[in-house]
């Protein structure tokens, strides 16, 4: 490993059994998050139900704090396999509904509310066990290693799950799906030892919920924190449903895609988001956190901004890719700005806070449905980009002291 310092992370053990875990049930999570929006979207004829069944994926933010906190508690690698054991599950129930030929979109919603109510947290915890797993030093090459699994999930899971919809049917590609989350959760349980715990959390006995006030408290009185919060909250509301939820929308009524042209256009944004991954990894310990972070959620919004003009699909795809490329260095900067700078014994309670910003996700989605009836998707694109780039220099000109200095702690490259 000492010629390939990006690879580094693989001399961990443990890392090296999360990694492959994280790919199983991010390729997992993929392709079931395309097979049903597009069930969803053609069955049900409507966009408003699509945006319906991408904003209840989300609507468990809102525990994602508790889940933060229960993974410091009782160790974040039990937490994480009894969640992706519930994947398991629930994808189960659709592969029998699927087989006896008792699906329908209904019953896709409230499974998808079931999986919402856990999903969010997955990411999270995932990043929380990368810091307790591998050294301080090979952090930044650890969480572009990571972040891999979810941008090859993007490119082949997209793929994947639309050819087997087209040429197997549902049930089949199902059946594969409940297969990669079962040899996620086992991967997931053999990684690490049973209890990650930080050097001086609390213990055991404590108050729950005195802990997720800690968390909290943590967050609102260090200012970098809470800057990197309302980014975070802002391109869950107003960049990710161009890039994520709307996408079979996107595909189908505004560039005349089938079903497999969907799955083109997901993987050409992940396919520049496993580069910004991959650039991360390698080169990432060079650039400082905080100026990444905000650079290149300028940029991502730009990249979007494109899909306002009147382009072909193969220009969308080339503007997706860079939007991709962007929105992965600074999704990865702020997580390792988040956890290189938090106090470890708070780290799964703050990634925990981190993805409870993603409640404006689906708020995000829900509002994009009406708008595209009264102003057009093109409309709804200006309208999301303007708020995006206004607010992005806003915090920077806010926190500027915490957040451009070179000199910050959020800018600190070790």
């Amino acid at each position: 490993m000492g010629r390939w310092p990006a690879l580094a992370p693989f001399g961990t053990r443990s890392f090296r059994y999360q990694w492959p875990a994280d790919l199983c049930t991010a390729w997992a999570l993929e392709m079931e998050t395309i097979i049903l929006g597009w069930y969803v979207l053609v069955e049900s004829g409507s966009v408003v139900q699509l945006t319906i069944y991408g904003a209840l994926l989300f609507v468990g933010t809102l525990l994602s704090p508790l889940l933060g906190t229960l993974g410091d508690r009782l160790g974040l690698r039990r937490v994480l396999a009894g969640m992706r054991a519930s994947y398991a599950l629930l994808a189960g129930v659709i592969l029998v509904l699927a087989a006896s030929g008792q699906l329908n979109p209904t019953r896709v919603l409230v499974v998808a509310f079931l999986v919402g109510l856990i999903k969010p947290s997955d990411i999270g915890l995932r990043s929380a066990l990368v810091s307790a797993i591998v050294p301080p030093s090979q952090l930044v090459a650890a969480m572009g290693i990571s972040r891999t699994t979810q941008d090859s999930a993007r490119i082949g899971g997209a793929l994947a799950g639309a050819g087997f919809m087209a040429s197997l049917g549902m049930a089949s590609a199902y059946a594969l799906i409940v297969v990669l989350y079962l040899v996620g959760v086992v991967l997931t349980w053999r990684s690490g030892a049973a209890r990650q715990a930080a050097p001086g959390a609390a213990p055991l006995h404590a108050s729950p919920w005195h802990d997720l006030l800690d968390g909290l408290r943590h967050v609102w009185h260090t200012p970098r924190l809470r800057a990197a919060m309302m980014l975070a909250a802002l391109v869950n509301l107003c960049a990710f449903p161009l890039s994520g939820g709307l996408m079979p929308y996107i595909a189908r009524d505004v560039f005349g895609l089938d079903q497999q042209g969907l799955g083109w256009l997901v993987a050409s944004y992940a396919t520049g988001a496993l580069l910004g991954s991959l650039g991360m990894s390698a080169f990432g310990a060079r650039w400082p956190p905080a100026r990444t972070m905000l650079a290149a959620c300028g940029v991502w919004y730009l990249c979007l901004l494109g899909l306002a003009l009147p382009v072909g699909a193969s220009t969308a795809m080339l503007l997706y890719l860079a939007a991709g490329l962007n929105q992965s260095l600074g999704m990865l900067a702020l997580s390792i700005m988040l956890l290189r700078t938090s106090d470890p014994r708070l780290r799964g309670r703050v990634m925990g806070v981190r993805m409870l910003a993603i409640y404006t996700l689906p708020i995000g989605l829900l509002l994009s449905g009406p708008l595209i009836g009264s102003i057009g998707f093109r409309g709804l694109v200006g309208l999301y980009v303007g708020i995006g780039l206004t607010m992005v220099a806003a915090i920077a000109f806010v926190w500027r002291d915490e957040l451009l200095s070179h000199g910050s702690r959020a800018n600190a490259l070790a």
